[in-house]
């Protein structure tokens, strides 16, 4: 009987130890951060700037803004948990190829962004990058693009706006969904400090939403982004598109990738699967 309960106890001590691990380092996973210095200069091809915004709180926010000549409307791009502006940039020309300027911060934490991470904070952050935008638009001009983990700060703000589109891929319903995904036996119902809960935001959308997300996807499970688009009220435009053959950070190698997105900024009917 007593090494029976012997062995429990050090299963115990391992499960509890493995649990204060991750609480600890949970925001070294979930957020992959590059630090760019100050004064380091972008060197992208077209026309674009550094943007800073201030919050109350002390942090500096730091984006790029890449224009064009006569644009049809601004996405403001909310880009994935690993890297900085450096390497998410390059995204631009997918927008401005066709007429749209792009707006795209890095989160506090990321790039030449500073500040104390939160869950509200980084949300609050979000919703102030589209306050900017609106000031200088109308809310009919304004695409959101939410890349992965950006989805939890694209969701919040179409939930409570009124943009032109949602554009989300690779998201999930929740960052529980993703944990459970890695490793399903720790009760990350109380260790996460992050829950980031876009099936609950996405019940207040009204705005057109359109989800890309690959089937192989072994980062975000398909299936929450299936709960995502299933909390979507019926009544709201809204469309899944997936790729059998999809994974994670893949999905432009599809041709109908590219050709759905230009639907959506031309705000034609694209149709997914």
């Amino acid at each position: 009987m007593w090494p029976i309960l012997i062995i429990l106890g050090l299963l115990l001590v391992l499960y509890t130890g493995l649990c204060a691990v991750y609480y600890l380092i949970q925001e070294r996973l979930i957020f992959v951060r590059f630090i760019v210095d100050r004064n380091h200069r972008f060197k992208f091809r077209g026309d674009h700037e550094e943007v800073e915004i201030s919050r109350p709180d002390g942090a500096q926010l730091h984006a790029l803004h890449f224009h064009v000549a006569t644009p049809r409307g601004v996405v403001l791009y909310f880009h994935g948990n690993t890297g900085s502006l450096r390497r998410w940039g390059k995204r631009a020309p997918r927008f401005t190829k066709q007429g749209w300027d792009v707006l795209m911060p890095d989160p506090r934490g990321y790039g030449k962004s500073r500040g104390r991470l939160s869950e509200r904070a980084l949300i609050d952050d979000a919703h102030a990058w589209y306050a900017h935008l609106q000031a200088r638009w109308p809310e009919r001009d304004i695409v959101l693009y939410g890349r992965s983990l950006g989805s939890a700060f694209a969701v919040p703000v179409a939930a409570t706006g009124s943009p032109r589109a949602l554009v989300l891929e690779s998201p999930f319903a929740d960052l529980i969904d993703v944990a459970r995904h890695y490793f399903a036996y720790l009760p990350y119902g109380v260790l996460l400090k992050y829950r980031f809960d876009n099936a609950t935001w996405a019940e207040r959308l009204r705005c057109p939403t359109h989800i890309f997300h690959g089937m192989r996807d072994q980062v975000v499970p398909y299936a929450s982004a299936l709960r995502l688009y299933s909390a979507i009220p019926a009544g709201v435009p809204r469309e899944m598109i997936s790729f059998s053959k999809g994974h994670h950070s893949d999905l432009a190698r599809f041709a109908r990738f590219h050709r759905v997105l230009r639907a959506v900024l031309r705000g034609e009917e694209a149709g997914g699967e």
